[in-house]
């Protein structure tokens, strides 16, 4: 901290703390990557390592995550496999037994007698063992399928099929921690359903349902090949976009504003046409080191402007940084 001059506050001490430790890989290589462009660690990037890589954990408890189906599974399999360590032993007794026998008895029959009837219980003892383990992986089977299930949900919007909040996250993480490696661009689009609530309070709201369904699936199309769609909240969908500048990010966003306007909905119980449906835009760029929650904010600005202005519209960070430009010229 004192090589990059990091003034020793606790978020500070906290976020080079976990880099020291190494707890955080993403942070680690979010740091080398800003020593390696000798970047300053100034207030504002120390807020945003600190917002990104420490705060979203801070508190965070993942003892009680381990599932009670897993448990009961490792605990069953300890028990047998218990069971068949003491058998095992006892087997061994028995044929301790047996080899006393021989030396103490000229009669071979009752010793190969009982030296079968060991064998047999061995063997069946084996055959439970194996039965055992094929009943136990088949039920880890099925939990692994569970839990890749539950975690496939725990990604996804119900609703929209789109990536939910926590799946955003993660992938902007990666997202981010990639470009700066290799000094790509990352862009980010917001789209706002227009006049949201009139489908709802005219139709319903399983008419709103399928205006925010019509918007997530041309989002997904268009989006879902390059980068990450995902629904950001209530009526608000964010396109993720590694390698697109603003430009390009753009030039995409007008092409799913162009493609949901063209779109026609229709009731499903009656057949009766809906109004068309258009939405907002707004578009950002990633800068080094920023948060996710910084460039969503840009983005929102820009989101913002376009409702100001009629709506059915993409605005871009560009537009809104070049109009305060203007108003402060202007001023002068």
């Amino acid at each position: 901290m004192s090589q990059q001059f990091v003034p020793v506050t606790p978020g500070n001490f906290s976020v080079w703390f976990d880099y020291a430790m190494g707890t955080s890989p993403a942070l680690r290589k979010t740091i080398d990557i800003l020593i390696g462009n000798k970047r300053t660690f100034d207030a504002s990037v120390n807020r945003e390592l600190y917002a990104t890589f420490v705060k979203p954990h801070a508190g965070s408890d993942t003892t009680g995550d381990f599932p009670d189906q897993l448990q009961g599974v490792i605990s069953s399999a300890k028990e047998f496999l218990a069971t068949a360590i003491s058998d095992n032993r006892t087997q061994i007794e028995a044929l301790d037994a047996v080899t006393s026998q021989v030396h103490a008895n000229d009669d071979p029959r009752p010793i190969i007698e009982r030296l079968v009837a060991e064998l047999a219980r061995v063997n069946e003892r084996a055959t439970a063992l194996e039965t055992n383990f094929i009943e136990t992986t088949q039920e880890l089977d099925r939990i692994r399928d569970s839990l890749r299930a539950a975690e496939e949900r725990s990604n996804t919007d119900a609703l929209t099929g789109l990536a939910n909040r926590r799946s955003m996250d993660e992938f902007f993480r990666s997202a981010q921690i990639a470009a700066m490696e290799k000094d790509a661009s990352l862009s980010i689009l917001m789209i706002d359903i227009d006049h949201f609530k009139k489908f709802n309070d005219t139709w319903g709201h399983q008419v709103g349902d399928q205006v925010l369904r019509l918007v997530a699936k041309v989002l997904q199309d268009i989006v879902g090949e390059v980068g990450l769609a995902a629904r950001y909240g209530g009526e608000e969908l964010i396109g993720v976009l590694p390698g697109f500048d603003l430009a390009a990010c753009t030039e995409l966003a007008e092409h799913i504003r162009l493609r949901i306007s063209e779109a026609r909905l229709t009731r499903r119980t009656t057949g009766q046409a809906i109004s068309s449906v258009t939405v907002s835009i707004g578009v950002a760029q990633f800068r080094l080191a920023e948060s996710a929650e910084a460039m969503i904010e840009r983005c929102d600005r820009g989101l913002y402007e376009a409702k100001r202005l009629g709506r059915n519209r993409t605005i871009t960070e560009a537009d809104i940084e070049g109009e305060t430009v203007k108003n402060d010229t202007a001023a002068a």
